[in-house]
């Protein structure tokens, strides 16, 4: 099999010990094409970010930057600023021809914490190379919020690949053509281009910006805050916004996007040329996210977006990000969306699944 490995190879690698869990599987922690992580017993409040390194394991590190332990047996408060390595429950040993790569969880990027795993050895974020023998740690850094965290959360996923099958611009056109994976006319240059929506919506309602200063969000409590209370709603009569530098903004794509079965994408970085912003890239879709066949009829894409240097103006149609689509060594026995109580399938312009419904 080439491609990305499915929901019942993954059950399979559990099964074999290839995944490791110190803890009983989690309801729906095996997702159509990826693996949830779940957060240990611990934090580990560290001074800075930081990466093994070739030859070092994590463990050895800590000895140098770690500042205080954090019991999260009861739950506890990682503090919106500062940066904190946890241990994961999951731990790996890959076959030789099976690598890895890790990304942040759909509602963590929306509160904007900033999540990235790390390994033994590793000389980058979030990649765990072929036949990969240890442990995986979770480093996490609230950066508009604080939130409150236990044991067995899940704020990352990771996904497994058998050799590389990203479909190149011919391909991708191809497919488009057999199953329409936008429903406006695609921009496929480097994989699948979409766009920031900024058309005045009810009450001019374009997006989202981030209040500095709030409360601690509980990361247990589903629909349970106002949006009010962290959030200030952006509104354009105009078709286009200023973004902030510092700021962070939670908007929409215009295009709606379609995942077939067959196929999963991951979200990734258009430009740097495009503006002094970030768009936040570190997002899986499922197949059958947005697709007719899970119950989709198209998704829009939530853009996280963070602006850096000197302020932006962000407008209407303005190309902010790409699709990268790959195939699926093998079809998942679920789809997104399609009985699993996903999240955000036939989305538009949303917030994180703590917050409840805005008046």
């Amino acid at each position: 099999m080439t491609g990305v490995l499915p929901d019942f190879h993954i059950t399979q690698m559990i099964d074999t010990g290839e995944i490791h869990l110190s803890a009983a599987p989690s309801d729906g922690q095996v997702q159509p094409a990826s693996l949830d992580l779940r957060l240990g017993n611990c934090a580990y409040r560290v001074r800075a970010s930081f990466l093994a390194g070739d030859g070092n394991s994590v463990a050895s590190r800590l000895d140098e930057f770690e500042m205080h332990r954090v019991d999260l047996s009861d739950g506890a408060v990682l503090e919106k600023g500062c940066v904190y390595l946890v241990p994961l429950q999951e731990s790996l040993c890959l076959p030789a021809d099976i690598t890895a790569v890790a990304n942040a969880k759909s509602s963590t990027g929306r509160l904007d914490l900033l999540t990235r795993v790390i390994t033994d050895g590793g000389v980058e974020f979030d990649r765990v190379p072929a036949g990969y023998d240890g442990p995986l740690y979770a480093e996490i850094c609230p950066r508009s919020f604080s939130v409150l965290v236990r044991p067995g959360m899940r704020l990352n996923q990771i996904r497994f690949r058998q050799g590389q099958a990203v479909l190149d611009d011919s391909e991708l056109s191809a497919l488009h053509a057999q199953s329409p994976l936008v429903d406006s006319p695609a921009l496929i240059r480097d994989g699948l281009g979409f766009s920031v929506d900024l058309s005045p919506g009810k009450d001019d309602l374009v997006g989202y910006r981030a209040k500095p200063h709030t409360g601690v969000i509980d990361l247990d409590r589903i629909s349970h805050y106002a949006p009010r209370d962290f959030w200030e709603a952006i509104r354009t009569d105009r078709g286009r916004i200023i973004l902030d530098p510092g700021a962070f903004y939670i908007l929409v794509s215009r295009e709606a996007v379609h995942i077939p079965p067959d196929y999963a994408a991951e979200m990734a970085p258009y430009l740097a040329m495009v503006g002094e912003f970030r768009v936040h890239y570190a997002g899986f879709f499922d197949p059958g996210f947005g697709h007719d066949a899970a119950g989709g009829s198209g998704s829009r894409g939530v853009l996280e977006v963070r602006c850096h240097e000197a302020p932006f103006v962000l407008e209407h149609g303005q190309v902010v990000g790409r699709l990268v689509y790959e195939r699926m060594a093998a079809r998942p026995q679920t789809l997104y969306g399609a009985g699993i109580a996903s999240n955000y399938q036939g989305q538009g312009l949303k917030l994180a699944k703590h917050f409840r419904a805005p008046d």
